[in-house]
């Protein structure tokens, strides 16, 4: 038995985000708490082995960040309606929260959540972590929207690092 290489900071945000799109996507199917939600995901999904990193091809786990999947999962279910506000205004006209896919709207809802809390995370790096989420769900069309949501919710909140006034 060999050692897992142990994670950088990044790799087990990245973790942490992944687990956390699937935990919102599983409280709104369950209708279980955020706490109930994170607890369950502590004691037996994150327990032990972690989360598979995707982008590596021998399949290493890696244990998520845990403090940050909490903060993202209990994050989004707090400011839902603040969260959903921001991203009705970002789609097309005609097109609301409800009507999307529910893994594109909880990647939509964790990106937002950082997007507004997280400033400690650039812009860039919150549009780039979802958009590859969106891309272990999806095929071109979902991600695409991902990145555009996103990048015009980040131009609102965080003009300041786009560099518009």
């Amino acid at each position: 038995m060999t050692d897992k290489p142990k994670a950088s900071a990044a790799q087990r945000r990245s973790a942490a985000r992944f687990a956390a799109i699937q935990a919102l996507y599983q409280a709104e199917l369950s209708q279980l708490s955020a706490g109930d939600v994170v607890r369950e995901y502590s004691d037996f999904r994150l327990d032990g082995e972690g989360i598979r990193d995707l982008d590596e091809p021998n399949d290493n786990l890696i244990d998520p960040d845990r403090g940050f999947f909490a903060d993202l999962v209990q994050g989004v279910t707090a400011r839902t309606v603040d969260i959903d506000g921001l991203i009705d205004s970002a789609l097309e006209k005609g097109w609301t929260t409800k009507r999307l896919e529910t893994v594109l709207r909880s990647i939509l809802r964790a990106g937002t959540y950082e997007l507004m809390m997280r400033e400690d995370v650039p812009m860039r790096v919150v549009i780039t972590e979802y958009v590859d989420a969106a891309h272990s769900f999806f095929d071109e069309t979902e991600p695409k929207l991902v990145n555009a949501v996103l990048d015009r919710i980040g131009k609102t909140l965080r003009a300041g690092e786009t560099g518009q006034q």
